[in-house]
C-alpha cells in the first residue's frame, strides 16, 4: 500500500537520528525472539505470589508464537520492506522470516495485556508500564524499517485478543486454584 511506503520514508527521513536509532535498536532488541517476556514470564512464575499472572502470560505466549510463526507468517509471507522499498534503510540486523503480522508486536501485546488483565488497584501501573515498553517495541519496528504498520497493527491486534481469550480461558483455573493471597488487590 502506498501509504505505509510513504509512512516509512517519513520515519526514516524526519525521524531518524544516531541516539534514537540507539533507542529503538535496543527496544527492538528487548522483542528478540521473545526474550524479555519469556525471561519475565518465567520469573513471575519461578515467585509463588506471582505465579498465576506469569502462567497466563507465558500460555498466551505459546499460543500468540503458533499462530503468528507457525501459521499466519507461512501462509502470508510477506516480504519485508526494506526488500521491497527501494529507499527504505533497514537499520537492525536482517530478519529472516516473512513481515507479516509482527511478532515483536504480537508476543509484546500479549504478555503485556495478559498481565494487565490479572492486576488491579495501584498495581495498573505495572501493566501500564509493561504496555508502553510494548508499544516502544512496536513503534521500533517501524522506525527501524522492519515492518509494515499493518504488519504491526495486526501484531498488536492479535496479541491483545490473545491475552483477553487467554485471561478469560485461565483466570478462574489458576488464579483462584493456585491464588490463596490476592494478588489482585
Amino acid at each position: 500500500m502506498a501509504w505505509e511506503t510513504e509512512f516509512l520514508l517519513y520515519l526514516q527521513n524526519n525521524l531518524r537520528t544516531d541516539f534514537l536509532n540507539h533507542v529503538m535498536q535496543f527496544f527492538s532488541f528487548l522483542g528478540n525472539g521473545g526474550w524479555f517476556w519469556i525471561v519475565l514470564c518465567t520469573v513471575l512464575i519461578l515467585v509463588k505470589r506471582t505465579r498465576p499472572i506469569g502462567i497466563i502470560a507465558a500460555v498466551g505466549l505459546v499460543v500468540s508464537f503458533l499462530i503468528v510463526n507457525g501459521i499466519i507468517k507461512p501462509i502470508v509471507d510477506r516480504a519485508r520492506p526494506f526488500d521491497s522499498i527501494d529507499e527504505l534503510i533497514l537499520i537492525t540486523n536482517k530478519p529472516l522470516d516473512s513481515s507479516f503480522p509482527s511478532g515483536h508486536t504480537s508476543s509484546s501485546f500479549v504478555v503485556a495485556c495478559a498481565i494487565t488483565w490479572c492486576l488491579t488497584g495501584k498495581r495498573k501501573f505495572w501493566g501500564l508500564l509493561l504496555i508502553i515498553i510494548a508499544s516502544l517495541i512496536a513503534f521500533s519496528r517501524l522506525y527501524l524499517g522492519a515492518h509494515y504498520p499493518t504488519d504491526v497493527m495486526v501484531g498488536l491486534f492479535l496479541g491483545v485478543i490473545i491475552s483477553i481469550v487467554t485471561y478469560f480461558a485461565l483466570r478462574r483455573k489458576v488464579l483462584v486454584k493456585e491464588n490463596k493471597i490476592d494478588i489482585r488487590g
